[in-house]
């Protein structure tokens, strides 16, 4: 069923090259709309056989001409062997096809609607009543576009790279699990954002961190200039074994947050106070300096604290290398948890997934949809770069 139902992208989009039409009698939109509603009439069949508790098996199919916005073509129904089934995507005696429905639940799809939520929209939109197995069907057309995504070539160079984790939970042997997604999203030598890849696992590891850099290498990303990335331990070790040049720094973010929790309610004021004196301090020196007066004046309270500071300095203090344009951006992760934020508006009435795929496709329609906004270059970038170029030289 799926090698007949599979489109050929590279054919395509010559035949659009050499001029052909989209619409019209010979118009590329026809096929392709033939495919897409066979293998949902399909879909149907199958849900309309799995419900059936009779012998009940398919039976070839029957043909109809269907028009559409883009051209006629001869549709191929499947039937069924006891003649039970009630196609809905293409009804019996309906010879008019919109071609808009399927971009519609696409739409509809890529905004994080339940596939009850899509149903309902399709009815009012279309008097249509359509099958979850149908919804399927049409937007499992993006796995093979999102399986490309994940093997496309990249640049050689990012100048920057943010990296970080987002959990879900998916069901695996009848029950839901835990799953982190993780996310890698770079900045072109352009000053464009680019997400990078998306890697799903058990569980949020440096191990798996390291598969996860070693993927990006071999498709083509020879050198990070600057990553960041959260406090995960053995993060930095990881990145500097595939790339052992780039500068690691951990987000100041993530570490002011963990420190607060071990700070007593009463003292936090006084103590972020003292704390900022740290992070915004103008040199390396000056930083220095006000983390030894942070441990002379609380190390006694909070001697957890302070030791997290100085375990972890070499890679929290990265960015005081760098002008403060360069600063600002990589002194947080803040850039990619932008993106978890666009995940989360997806996928907030949903409780769990039932397998990977289905997470995965959703994140990247969704991903799709909101990267079409990265047109533009961040803001400053001429001068940013002109700094990065000026301080990577210096320092390597």
């Amino acid at each position: 069923m799926a090698d007949k139902y599979e489109i050929d992208i590279q054919a395509f989009a010559k035949a659009l090259q050499s001029g052909q039409s989209l619409n019209g009698k010979d118009g590329l939109l026809t096929p392709l709309i033939k495919q897409i509603t066979e293998a949902a009439l399909g879909a149907e069949l199958d849900e309309h056989l799995s419900k059936d508790d009779t012998s009940n098996r398919r039976n070839g199919s029957s043909k109809k001409t269907v028009k559409s916005p883009s051209g006629e073509f001869e549709l191929e129904t499947p039937r069924d062997r006891n003649g039970s089934f009630e196609p809905q995507t293409v009804k019996k005696y309906q010879t008019r096809l919109t071609d808009e429905m399927e971009s519609k639940i696409l739409s509809l799809f890529a905004l994080g609607n339940s596939y009850q939520s899509i149903r309902e929209h399709i009815m009012d939109m279309f008097g249509m009543s359509i099958s979850n197995g149908t919804i399927n069907a049409i937007t499992d057309r993006l796995v093979p576009e999102l399986r490309a995504w994940q093997e496309r070539d990249l640049d050689p160079i990012y100048p920057f790279v943010w990296l970080d984790a987002i959990h879900y939970k998916i069901k695996e042997n009848g029950r839901f699990v835990s799953k982190a997604v993780y996310t890698i999203l770079g900045l072109t030598i352009e000053g464009k954002k680019e997400l990078l890849g998306l890697y799903l696992s058990d569980s949020e590891g440096a191990h798996y961190w390291l598969s996860v850099l070693t993927d990006l290498q071999n498709r083509g990303l020879k050198d990070i200039l600057i990553a960041s990335v959260d406090g995960l331990k053995g993060f930095p070790e990881a990145i500097e074994t595939i790339y052992p040049d780039t500068d690691v720094q951990l987000c100041i973010v993530h570490q002011i947050r963990n420190s607060m929790k071990y700070v007593a309610s009463k003292n936090q004021k006084a103590f972020m106070a003292d704390l900022k004196c740290v992070y915004k301090a103008a040199t390396l020196n000056a930083a220095a300096q006000a983390l030894d007066d942070l441990e002379g004046k609380w190390g006694q309270q909070y001697p957890l604290v302070i030791k997290s500071w100085r375990g972890k300095w070499e890679n929290l203090s990265v960015y005081f290398k760098y002008p403060e344009q360069i600063r600002r951006a990589i002194y947080t992760t803040n850039a990619v948890e932008a993106v978890h934020r666009q995940f989360r508006k997806l996928t907030k009435t949903k409780g769990g997934f039932a397998n990977e795929t289905s997470l995965l496709k959703l994140l990247y329609v969704g991903m799709t949809k909101a990267s079409e906004k990265w047109t533009h270059p961040v803001q400053n970038w001429n001068l940013t770069l002109s700094q990065l170029t000026t301080t990577i030289c210096d320092l390597r």
